[in-house]
């Protein structure tokens, strides 16, 4: 006996035009609807952040760890919705564990044996390529870059000039031409052949360890402050590698920067062309210092300008940094990894 169909015959045929047409139009408006109830799957943007952001911080950058409990980034920062910790048990909570590279143990050993879906890692470091180490065991690890360069994913420069109002140009009293405060002297680095070129002819105030004549925290600026210009060296010579030593041993003690480092190009993206004076202006080093000796009081104030428009601001609190995190986070890329964290640095 034949079994009874449960619905209509005219159910179980073939559908019609009008039927196929009707379904073709739901199963539409579902996908249409996909993006805009979960846009992030799509486009592959993150998601939408409804609750605050906890920031591990697996070691601290510096040796002494501040007070970041509580809602530290709002009170100091006003930024909202961001907590940092240093606490390795929340881990699991974690939307992202920042790694100081100056603080990494060689080897992965040290880090956590898994991340939780969703969890980005961020590298940061302030040091240049040539004093930074054993880059190579950290490939495939990282999925941000938090670095003074320009092209980190999360860009953190030592310092920079905010609008300032006020008008008015502050020229502290000089009582002496050129100044240096140098700590780490390699007579390999490039610095140290200009200075011993340059001091031929004329002469330079050092400052540091490196000279025996160390200067308190409080002390730096009020002695640098005293030069009519001051030699603002880096180190090694790198894109976007411009430290305190322009910000704050220069610019924030009312004193001319003489620079070393990348190209005058590089250097007025962060500041103005008439605010400092750069070492490959000139021919030889006894041009530059003919310049330096004979300027006269008029074009010397000209190079203090950026006084009318602008201040400095120096990046010099890690809680400040690290609360950048949240900040950047909606606009972050997802799903990526640095193959080779080493040659992205080198570059």
């Amino acid at each position: 006996m034949p079994r009874a169909s449960p619905l209509p015959r005219l159910l179980w045929g073939r559908p019609s035009v009008k039927a196929v047409g009707t379904a073709g139009v739901f199963i539409t408006i579902l996908w249409n609807l996909r993006y805009f109830l979960n846009p992030s799957e799509v486009s592959g943007e993150a998601p939408k952040q409804t609750e605050p952001l906890l920031v591990l911080v697996w070691k601290w950058p510096s040796k002494q760890v501040p007070n970041i409990s509580g809602d530290v980034c709002r009170e100091l920062y006003g930024i909202t919705g961001c907590w940092l910790t240093t606490e390795r048990r929340l881990l699991g909570q974690a939307n992202v564990v920042v790694f100081p590279h100056a603080r990494l143990q060689p080897g992965r050993d040290r880090l956590p044996k898994e991340r939780p879906p969703g969890q980005n890692w961020v590298w940061v470091s302030l040091e240049s390529p040539s004093n930074t180490k054993a880059l190579a065991g950290w490939n495939q690890t990282f999925n941000w870059v938090m670095t003074y360069r320009q092209d980190s994913d999360i860009f953190i420069p030592y310092g920079k000039l905010v609008p300032n109002l006020s008008a008015t140009v502050n020229i502290p009293t000089k009582t002496n031409l050129v100044s240096w405060v140098i700590s780490n002297y390699h007579r390999t680095q490039r610095r140290a052949e200009v200075y011993k070129n340059l001091s031929r002819y004329l002469h330079v105030n050092i400052y540091g360890k490196a000279n025996k004549k160390p200067l308190c925290k409080d002390c730096l600026l009020p002695t640098t402050s005293k030069s009519k210009f001051y030699l603002a060296f880096e180190n090694s010579i790198h894109q976007d590698y411009i430290t305190e030593k322009l910000w704050r041993n220069s610019l924030m003690a009312g004193t001319v920067p003489v620079v070393l480092g990348p190209p005058r190009a590089n250097y007025e993206q962060f500041i103005p062309a008439d605010s400092f004076i750069h070492v490959d202006d000139f021919g030889s080093l006894a041009e530059l210092a003919t310049f330096l000796k004979t300027m006269n009081s008029s074009r010397y104030r000209q190079f203090f300008a950026w006084q009318k428009r602008y201040s400095v601001k120096l990046y010099a609190d890690w809680r400040e940094r690290i609360c950048t995190i949240c900040t950047a986070y909606p606009s972050l890329p997802r799903g990526r990894v640095y193959p080779d964290l080493e040659s992205w640095f080198n570059t």
